[in-house]
């Protein structure tokens, strides 16, 4: 059966992002396909903007369309930033911007099992893949639990130096995921646009002992990340 021109359309698009283009490289201008193909300019524009729902592109408002890089799929599993992205072939890392002690607050403080005034570890960072921001991270540790945290290395696995030093091990936790847009200080933190959509993940983990041992906020790039969840259905 003869293909129409918007599968060959279609068809040449998926070759140029998967064989001859780069992440963040910019695809032929509308125009330019409409001319090669034959086609109108709408069905350019409906062939990207199905490449876009299917995040293998990215448009840029006056710069044009751009190939998108693959897409982090995480399962539902308590592990590691860094891990995640050593289990895909991707360099780790970390850019500290807070390292502090503070109160715990009442929101984290709850979380914890602690009071309100209790002091807590609190470390924001930026973490990368291969140098790319991916997520930013805010981790809360009660201080009792973690003597001495701040004066260990703080851009690789936090879960490594809660194993190596306090013989903590995180072992489950509870965690809510819901739809944001990231603010302008975020957006540009994850160096993307300013109300760029956003998964924003809350995690209470708590260690072999069932004590709650950290309370995560993390802010992950909607164009780079996923959730994977395996479904069963409860027998009769």
């Amino acid at each position: 059966m003869a293909r129409t021109k918007r599968e060959l359309l279609q068809n040449h698009l998926g070759r140029l992002i998967e064989y001859e283009l780069a992440p963040h490289d910019r695809l032929p201008t509308e125009r330019d396909l409409a001319e090669e193909f034959a086609v109108s300019r709408m069905t350019v524009r409906q062939a990207l903007e199905r490449l876009e729902q299917e995040r293998r592109v990215y448009r840029v408002q006056g710069a044009g369309t751009f190939v998108a890089p693959p897409a982090i799929t995480k399962s539902i599993e308590l592990t590691s930033f860094s891990d995640d992205m050593r289990s895909r072939g991707l360099r780790p890392g970390s850019r500290l911007r807070v390292a502090e002690d503070i109160p715990a607050g009442a929101e984290i403080g709850f979380a914890l099992g602690i009071s309100p005034s209790a002091p807590v570890v609190h470390i924001e960072r930026v973490r990368t893949a291969d140098g790319e921001p991916m997520c930013l991270e805010h981790t809360y540790l009660a201080g009792a639990t973690v003597p001495g945290l701040l004066d260990e290395p703080l851009d690789g696995s936090l879960y490594d130096v809660l194993r190596e030093r306090y013989r903590i091990t995180l072992v489950r936790a509870e965690q809510t995921i819901r739809a944001t847009v990231l603010d302008q200080g975020a957006a540009d933190l994850l160096a993307v646009p300013a109300f760029s959509p956003a998964l924003l993940v809350e995690r209470t983990a708590f260690d072999q002992r069932d004590r709650p041992v950290e309370r995560a906020v993390s802010t992950y790039r909607g164009d780079r990340y996923s959730y994977q969840i395996a479904l069963v259905r409860p027998t009769a």
